[in-house]
């Protein structure tokens, strides 16, 4: 499995560039990115990457909005190396309220998963916690979309936002295995603590990591990555993680 650091992460401690050298150091050799991180300069990110001996495998572009947005992310996307790029969600208030409008979610994100698998690129979508919350008529969003979307719409699955929402990550993971290609392996604190909006480096929080072991290695994902919301500390969140996750999938850190 390999390691990244969604750089969203420490999007307050400016320059990002300048984080790279320090990632490089803890270990990673991958990065996702975030578009406020590349969309002015794509080409000067990518030889900031060059320069520091990182790669960026996946890239989130924006939210879908009504404006036909794709071939620029793309075109972005192929600039910066990357292998998938990522919707990371809605704002609420363009989340639809019921049914048929996760449906039509998942024929939009259809047709943008076949442009971008005719670019070379995978096409995911990242989850929060309000697709695992039901609907009025108890129907689940993340239930809609997986099952009214093309199978080349594949899952970043955020195992923090699931915990969040209630539900049981073992069970989604599982549920939704041939369809996740990425594990966004975000670490939580006891629901309703409020401190750093509830989140931790991982291995420091309430999940069950090496419980979900299993159930991690039976999805098709190939990527698992760090992100907090709101660290008090990046850099400690940065390291801390890597050590972590180093240590769950290859049961030694050698670094």
């Amino acid at each position: 499995m390999e390691i990244a650091y969604q750089l969203y992460t420490s999007r307050k401690a400016l320059p990002l560039t300048g984080q790279l050298s320090f990632l490089k150091r803890v270990g990673y050799d991958h990065i996702e990115l975030w578009p406020g991180a590349y969309q002015d300069d794509p080409r000067g990110f990518r030889r900031a990457l060059d320069d520091a001996g990182l790669d960026a495998p996946s890239v989130f572009i924006a939210d879908p909005t009504e404006a036909d947005d794709l071939p620029a992310w793309i075109e972005a996307a192929q600039v910066l190396g990357g292998r998938t790029i990522v919707r990371p969600g809605l704002m609420p208030e363009r989340r639809p309220t019921g049914a048929d409008g996760w449906k039509r979610l998942a024929e939009r994100l259809s047709k943008e998963a076949e442009i971008a698998w005719s670019a070379g690129l995978n096409f995911a979508w990242h989850n929060h916690d309000f697709e695992f919350q039901p609907l009025a008529d108890g129907a689940r969003p993340i239930d809609i979309l997986v099952e009214h979307s093309d199978p080349l719409v594949r899952l970043e699955l955020d195992c923090g936002w699931v915990f969040q929402a209630g539900s049981d990550i073992e069970t989604e993971l599982r549920r939704f295995a041939d369809r996740i290609i990425a594990i966004h392996a975000k670490d939580a604190a006891p629901l309703g603590t409020v401190e750093e909006d509830g989140w931790l480096a991982h291995g420091d929080g309430v999940i069950d990591w090496l419980a979900l072991l299993p159930a991690i290695r039976a999805t098709n994902a190939t990527l698992v990555v760090v992100e907090h919301d709101e660290p008090a500390d990046w850099e400690y969140v940065a390291r801390r993680s890597y050590e972590s996750l180093a240590q769950l999938f290859d049961g030694k850190d050698d670094r």
